[in-house]
């Protein structure tokens, strides 16, 4: 089947129109798989070959840039000065000039190589200016719908492309479903072998910070500011907070009144995941003490490395100090940036309990005690008591 080349003008409108691209990337595009067109039918591939396309009235001319010389020997790259100088006066041997040919068809090959370009230009062009569109919003939420769901990763539509969510990105025991309308986080754009793959994720902290910043417009004046943050999707997440007006509570203005503010950020991750909120403090020993909250620290030391820190608690503190499964004591690693290991103050002992004196000198008195200072059965030593003062009587 020829290429009807009346009808690339009309075609070029179409195209522009359902691919929403602009008409002259189009036309610049159909120009391109005509120029392949012709080197495949009258040319050279190697050829420098320019088309244009009048859209007024689909008329299509080709120009091909030859070297003037004075012998022709590639007829395809060469012209000679006499030739050359009909059409240009005062050419010389070594100048260049662009000859227009006139071509009002393509043979079957010539189109299907025209259609071919086209259609792999067509779909370079469209992914990377939606590749642009997408730049510009990466690090912000989107809202999109989930399109499959495959074993290791969620795709997402985002209208005129999808983006893939893996399983590292997603919200652990989070359902989806082909239709659910989601918030999602644009966390990549990445150019791949098939084109920009747009990376997405609900269980990076990002997507928690951008979910409290449109709940709590504080944020924008500058008035508080999440100053780390650190999470565990679908588990727990901690965010220190600050404030830059005096007499203001940045935990309060996050939680909101009767924890609206705080509510409406979980009712989107899942209220399986808890949120602490803590106050930042310039002090790296009082931010350790106020991440690792709720519990009861005694003191906090800064030995050897400088990003390390020992924590003393006491013994019954030392189970919430490091939460369940080291979930507390971790999230409070990362929220600080230190390197924290909780280590355990025993209770001092209690006096211990003296043997009565000149006891060797009543038969049967046995006194056991154990490391606390207490009796280690206090019954068997009143009997024996008993025992003694009986024979010693006697």
């Amino acid at each position: 089947m020829d290429l009807d080349i009346k009808q690339l003008a009309l075609a070029i409108r179409t195209i522009a129109e359902e691919k929403n691209l602009p008409e002259d990337v189009v036309k610049s595009i159909v120009e391109q798989s005509l120029i392949a067109a012709y080197k495949r039918d009258f040319g050279d591939r190697e050829q420098e070959v320019r088309a244009n396309i009048n859209i007024n009235t689909g008329d299509v001319d080709i120009y091909v840039t030859k070297s003037v010389v004075e012998k022709v020997e590639n007829p395809a790259f060469e012209i000679s000065v006499k030739d050359a100088s009909v059409m240009k006066k005062d050419i010389q041997s070594g100048d260049e000039i662009e000859i227009h040919e006139k071509v009002e068809t393509f043979g079957r090959v010539a189109a299907q190589t025209a259609k071919q370009v086209m259609v792999q230009k067509l779909r370079e062009t469209e992914r990377d200016l939606i590749l642009e569109e997408f730049e510009d919003k990466i690090g912000t939420i989107i809202n999109a719908n989930v399109a499959r769901v495959e074993n290791n990763l969620v795709r997402i539509d985002l209208g005129r492309i999808q983006g893939i969510m893996p399983k590292t990105e997603q919200i652990p025991n989070e359902h989806y479903y082909p239709g659910q309308r989601l918030k999602v986080y644009l966390k990549d754009v990445e150019k791949g072998f098939r084109g920009p793959q747009l990376l997405l994720s609900r269980g990076c902290a990002e997507f928690v910070e951008l979910l409290f910043r449109n709940e709590v417009p504080e944020m924008e004046s500058g008035a508080v500011k999440i100053e780390a943050i650190a999470r565990e999707p679908g588990v727990r997440t901690k965010l220190a907070v600050s404030s830059a007006i005096k007499g203001v509570d940045p935990v309060g203005t996050f939680v909101g009144g009767h924890g609206t503010r705080v509510n409406a950020v979980m009712s989107e991750i899942g209220d399986q995941e808890k949120i602490d909120i803590i106050i930042f403090d310039k002090d790296p020993k009082q931010f350790i003490i106020n991440a690792l909250s709720p519990t009861k620290v005694n003191d906090v030391l800064f030995e050897g490395e400088p990003s390390r820190a020992v924590v003393m608690v006491d013994e019954d503190q030392q189970s919430i100090a490091i939460g369940k499964s080291g979930q507390n004591v971790r999230l409070a690693s990362k929220l600080t940036g230190f390197e924290i290991d909780i280590k355990a103050e025993t209770n001092k002992s209690e006096p211990m309990v003296a043997e009565p004196e000149n006891s060797d000198d009543i038969p049967g008195l046995k006194v056991e005690t154990v490391k606390s200072g207490k009796l280690k059965k206090k019954s068997d030593l009143e009997n024996n008591l008993l025992e003694a003062i009986e024979e010693h009587g006697e």
